[in-house]
């Protein structure tokens, strides 16, 4: 099986392609560059560089966020794009699952965030078990990072935080966690989209047409909107 994995939902923009189980191609670039100008070319260089053609591909696996509004629309607008074109499965798999892929060891917590301004991160809380395995132990969601830090404290458990947005609130993460939290260096902290592909490999495929992308809270237009519309109704 050979499959096209694809993550532009945040910073890093990712491209992959596993051939039976085996990373064969993978290309990521952390700049601020449009990812939706660098998109194409990424996937047609990784494409050439495996000597592969887009009818090789038997299945699309791609990051739908939470994230960059624009990024997570790009990614996923390009992969049922193709998987439509091909006649492929496509599978969609959380962007915060995919950086929490990035820590293997099942002796601690994991908690992948992004920021997401105001103090607000988009985040939850998973776990490695003892046969690799990870497992969601507490909702994704969008909330005010010093709450969800006030009730991870209690957990007291060794914590790993996963984040491209990791100064922006290590601060503010040692002053609740304390020794408890575990900051990997650098690389632990970007999301290979080989990871992605392989844990979208064996996934039940999405529908194409019904697949959207996994925000976590309104875009702030339409949020102003229907509060406007309460507001009209109640006048």
């Amino acid at each position: 099986m050979n499959i096209l994995a694809l993550d532009t939902s945040n910073q890093t923009m990712g491209v992959a392609v596993i051939s039976n189980g085996k990373v064969i191609g993978e290309y990521m670039t952390t700049v601020k560059n449009n990812h939706s100008v660098r998109l194409m070319p990424a996937i047609d260089q990784v494409m050439k560089d495996t000597q592969l053609k887009p009818n090789d591909l038997d299945r699309i696996v791609v990051a739908k966020g939470p994230g960059s509004y624009t990024g997570v629309r790009i990614g996923l607008s390009t992969a049922k794009t193709m998987a439509w074109t091909l006649n492929i499965p496509i599978v969609a798999v959380s962007s915060l699952e995919v950086v929490a892929y990035q820590w293997p060891s099942f002796n601690q917590l994991i908690c992948p965030f992004f920021d997401a301004r105001r103090g607000l991160v988009y985040t939850g809380l998973y776990q490695t078990d003892e046969h690799g395995r990870l497992q969601l132990l507490k909702p994704e969601t969008n909330t005010l990072f010093e709450d969800w830090l006030m009730d991870l404290a209690k957990e007291k458990k060794a914590t790993v935080f996963l984040s491209q947005d990791l100064e922006v609130h290590r601060s503010l993460i040692e002053q609740h966690m304390g020794d408890l939290a575990i900051f990997p260096d650098s690389p632990y902290h970007l999301p290979r989209p080989a990871l992605l592909g392989l844990a979208g490999a064996t996934r039940e495929p999405d529908n194409v047409h019904t697949l959207t992308p996994n925000y976590l809270r309104l875009v702030e237009a339409e949020a102003k909107w229907l509060e406007e519309q309460e507001k009209r109704k109640n006048a």
